[in-house]
């Protein structure tokens, strides 16, 4: 039997805001929006090492591309720069940046003399060995061998990348390679486990907070939400059907698909508009979100899925931290229509011999009952997730790897019945492109004989502008309303 929901009528929260352009691109349309009032500040944004073979200490170089000074130009963690005095005053740590300095002239034997070191652990290459890499705000070295202090062998299950370490050792120029050749992990600790003085979220109760449920305000809001698996974007149910706008712009008779991205400063937050070019809705990188929607204009702006999602498609919500509100199945879309011939061909996908890689990732729905062989269920009632037909496709990467960055690479596709037919986001809010693919053209559902995909239906790139008074809308149900029964 399906599950009984009990929906009561949504609260809609509006707030206005006033912005100011404080940049604005017009060859790409771009333009970056302040708030009078924005006061955020950015978290922690790890950097990546460059092209860095992780399970090879003999490569010749540097590591990670670092100039002479051992700078990598990667910031670590934010507790770096003074988490010496958290292991307290018996050791006197050198910079990073000093330890490479020093193993540089060390290139046939190690030191003698110990130094000690401290950072965050952002790659293990051997838990066993003590392998490993250890990054403050001045570089990274590599750690060729240690133990923890008491002669035991290191742990993957006790030592984490993302953890804070001391390490003392010996130092030496091994090949090129930049080490601490024996070292001692002398103390650690998880920064997560040090409570955040500004976290609004600490003690929060997770029942009342959905109860009294209101979606998240800001960028620094949402990344407090997220660090405690909490959403940020509109809380309620999902038809399969996305919500169309009754005014969709065209031009030449082809619908217009919006060229302008609206980003804060600080690149944060993503401002989205309505179909006149008003902006109506607020996204916040690293939030977490589950409404149609809010994760179209998610993916589209930032390029990369909700805090919420996996890319596990076998994942249970049941002992997961996001619960109820966990999505899966974030992974490579190959679109290759020779494989699946009732799927239409969309711009530039690799599968079918274009240059943009795609991805897919589930869309949670009150169920999807357009191919029969999938179950119309509710997506995930807290127990068990019943994956439906509904996705998001999306160009993710060129063919090189490179992040999508260009606006006419960047395409966000909508399918409910298991990749049959597509519907484009538009980049406005209810901006849905025409239809297209097998049922459309009157094939019969995800058959390999009976099928006939119409064409991607061409867009017309033109900008929305927004206009100075901004409305922000967001629907919500609360939580105890909402309840999801299991069938």
């Amino acid at each position: 039997m399906k599950s009984l929901l009990r929906i009561f009528t949504a609260l809609l929260l509006v707030f206005v805001f006033t912005f100011n352009v404080v940049s604005c691109d017009l060859a790409s349309g771009n333009i970056a929006l302040e708030s009078e009032d924005q006061n955020e500040t950015t978290n922690d944004e790890n950097g990546s090492k460059d092209d860095q073979n992780s399970n090879n200490n003999t490569d010749s170089g540097d590591n990670g591309g670092s100039d002479d000074t051992g700078n990598n130009g990667n910031s670590g963690s934010d507790d770096t720069g003074d988490s010496g005095d958290k292991f307290g005053d018996e050791y006197s740590p050198i910079t990073i940046a000093e330890a490479r300095e020093i193993a540089q002239s060390y290139t046939s034997v190690a030191s003698t003399q110990i130094y000690y070191v401290v950072g965050e652990i952002t790659e293990i290459t051997s838990a066993s060995n003590g392998r490993f890499y250890i990054e403050d705000e001045t570089g990274s070295i590599y750690v060729y061998k240690s133990t923890y202090i008491d002669g035991s062998k290191i742990s993957a299950t006790t030592l984490s990348v993302g953890d804070i370490a001391i390490v003392s050792g010996t130092l030496r120029n091994y090949q090129g390679t930049l080490e601490i050749e024996t070292g001692t992990v002398i103390d650690f600790y998880d920064p997560d486990d040090i409570p955040d003085p500004n976290d609004p979220y600490l003690d929060v109760d997770v029942d009342e907070f959905y109860a009294n449920y209101t979606p998240a305000t800001s960028y620094l809001d949402a990344y407090y939400r997220s660090k405690h698996n909490l959403l940020s974007g509109s809380l309620g149910e999902q038809d399969q059907a996305p919500t169309i706008s009754a005014n969709r712009p065209k031009s030449s008779g082809k619908y217009i698909k919006n060229s302008s991205y609206l980003f804060s400063a600080d690149g944060n937050t993503y401002y989205v508009v309505d179909a006149n070019g008003n902006v109506v809705m607020e996204i916040y990188r690293g939030g977490a979100y589950i409404m149609l929607e809010e994760v179209a204009a998610y993916v589209f702006a930032f390029g990369e899925p909700p805090a919420n999602q996996t890319s596990d498609k076998n994942a249970s919500p049941s002992g997961n931290p996001w619960g109820e509100f966990l999505r899966l199945n974030n992974t490579k879309f190959s679109g290759d229509t020779s494989r699946y011939p009732y799927e239409p061909v969309l711009p530039r996908i690799s599968g079918c011999g274009g240059d943009l890689t795609y991805y897919e990732m589930d869309i949670g729905t009150t169920g999807t009952d357009c191919d029969p062989t999938y179950t119309a269920a509710i997506y995930n009632n807290g127990s068990t997730i019943t994956r439906g037909a509904a996705r998001i496709v999306y160009s993710c990467y060129d063919l090189n790897g490179n992040k999508i960055i260009e606006l006419d690479e960047r395409y966000v596709f909508y399918t409910y019945n298991h990749y049959n037919d597509f519907q484009e986001y538009l980049n406005y809010y209810g901006g849905w492109g025409e239809m297209f693919g097998n049922i459309t053209g009157g094939g019969t559902i995800s058959s390999k004989t009976d099928y006939n995909p119409t064409d991607y239906v061409q867009v017309v790139l033109s900008p929305l502008a927004a206009t100075v008074s901004v409305r922000i809308i967001y629907a919500y149900f609360p939580k105890e309303e909402y309840d999801l029964q299991a069938a």
